[in-house]
């Protein structure tokens, strides 16, 4: 069993910055991406960052240049700093990882809230 334990959300203004954690555990095999999703009321799930074991990383169009996904192979955790937030970026974010070769699994965190005030 893998377990993704995620911290980091909460409330903050227009224009502040937050810094998501994810720490992955358990029966941890064959990492081949982790990243961030994130769904508001209303909405679909939509993809927000992800980072490979090699560190190729891949953004949706609304955050590039303002969110930075990293990671440290070392202790199975990646980040997802987030600058200049907008109230649409309100949402719950979810910690995604993917593993496995070559049959891939998807695992989730529980989410955790952000908003963002205007």
């Amino acid at each position: 069993q893998v377990q993704l334990v995620e911290s980091g959300g909460g409330l903050v203004q227009a224009g502040g910055s937050l810094r998501l954690s994810c720490a992955a555990s358990g029966s941890i095999f064959s990492i081949n991406y982790m990243g961030w999703y994130r769904q508001a009321p209303g909405k679909q799930r939509e993809l927000v960052a992800a980072i490979s074991g090699g560190g190729s990383t891949n953004y949706a169009d609304s955050v590039k240049g303002r969110f930075t996904i990293s990671r440290d192979n070392a202790k199975n955790t990646v980040f997802l700093q987030m600058n200049s937030l907008k109230p649409e970026d309100t949402a719950v974010y979810y910690c995604n990882a993917n593993m496995g070769k070559p049959v891939t699994y998807d695992y989730w965190g529980q989410g955790t809230q952000v908003t963002v005030s205007s």
